[in-house]
């Protein structure tokens, strides 16, 4: 009976160490399959600032300060009614989720209204990308007749001007300027205070060498969204935002987004028959929270929105496995929202 035992014991032993081997065999791999992933990641996306710094606008607490107030102020509109934060809700991570938003006079835009957050990143602002950056791109709503709606920049200084609180914040901002409040300087308070909406996530510490931030589940997906060329058009470190794209390039995007609306995209800016249905690829940053999707707002669930861009962007037909793991890796995208708001 002892032998019996002893010989037990001996199998069990065995086979533990065994299986311990290939545990750690299965560690050692998957831990240096990681670190490949990691350093490609960190290659293909980079570092994300802690802000979006300019030479021609240098932030300040003080500007950023003015900036959310204005960002924030709804008589900044023709009736009182709307302010940036209407459409570019700051608590629901930069967004109004709409398809397309109301303006002051009742009427609704063309467009979806693009998170703030991270948009200070981007290679240009708005889907069509008529504005170099954050500073400009804050001076249209203010005056677009379906938006806010004011007559014209001289109102909007005039009414400002009327407020003790903005010339004594706009003085100290502004100290060496005659008359500090103007239109270029309301653009550029505004900048600022947007320029400081930077959303770092778990994706970040990963990019960073943690390579415990991100599950398995997760780090899979990131690994399809390389491997699918998802890369091509979200990279950089605001994982988009950086070039410009035909929307549908294997098909026309409105079959499969049931668009009311064919738009022409970067078309009706410079009449260049080559920029129809081209737009400036978003950020996916948080894009789990910016619903509803694609320059309309045509959808709502994320994972059609993946299979749609799969299909007329890639060519590709995606099992539902690998929608699910894509859609995994993306909500780790989800930040928590900046300190400044």
């Amino acid at each position: 009976m002892r032998k019996f035992l002893l010989l037990a014991i001996l199998i069990t032993s065995v086979f533990s160490c065994t299986n311990n081997k290939k545990e750690k065999q299965l560690k050692d791999k998957q831990s240096s399959t990681y670190v490949a992933l990691q350093k490609t990641a960190s290659s293909m996306f980079g570092v994300l600032p802690t802000s979006a710094e300019s030479k021609s606008n240098p932030l300040t607490k003080e500007k950023v300060a003015l900036g959310k107030k204005l960002f924030l102020d709804k008589r900044l509109s023709k009736d009182n009614t709307q302010s940036c934060n209407t459409c570019h809700n700051l608590k629901t991570y930069g967004v109004d989720n709409l398809s397309t938003s109301p303006g002051n006079n009742g009427g609704f835009g063309t467009r979806n209204s693009p998170t703030v957050f991270n948009a200070a990143l981007h290679v240009a602002q708005f889907w069509d990308g008529r504005e170099p950056d954050v500073e400009a791109q804050a001076g249209g709503p203010i005056l677009n007749s379906v938006e806010m709606a004011m007559p014209s920049e001289k109102v909007v200084v005039k009414r400002l001007s009327k407020i003790d609180e903005y010339n004594k914040l706009f003085a100290k901002v502004f100290p060496n300027e005659k008359d500090p409040i103007t239109y270029k300087n309301i653009q550029k308070a505004i900048g600022a205070f947007e320029r400081t909406l930077i959303t770092p996530s778990r994706f970040d510490d990963f990019i960073k060498g943690d390579l415990s931030a991100l599950t398995t589940e997760e780090k899979e997906g990131l690994q399809l969204f390389i491997d699918k060329g998802c890369v091509a058009c979200h990279s950089g470190n605001a994982v988009g935002g950086k070039i410009f794209q035909k929307f549908g390039i294997y098909d026309d995007y409105w079959k499969y987004t049931k668009s009311k609306k064919i738009d022409n995209g970067k078309y009706d800016v410079t009449k260049n028959e080559n920029d129809k249905y081209i737009f400036k690829s978003p950020s996916l940053r948080n894009i789990e929270k910016t619903y509803p999707y694609f320059h309309d707002g045509s959808i709502k669930d994320l994972k059609e929105a993946v299979s749609i861009m799969a299909k007329i962007q890639l060519n590709k037909d995606l099992s539902e496995k690998e929608l699910n793991s894509l859609v995994v890796f993306l909500n780790s995208l989800t930040a928590k929202k900046p300190e400044t708001i």
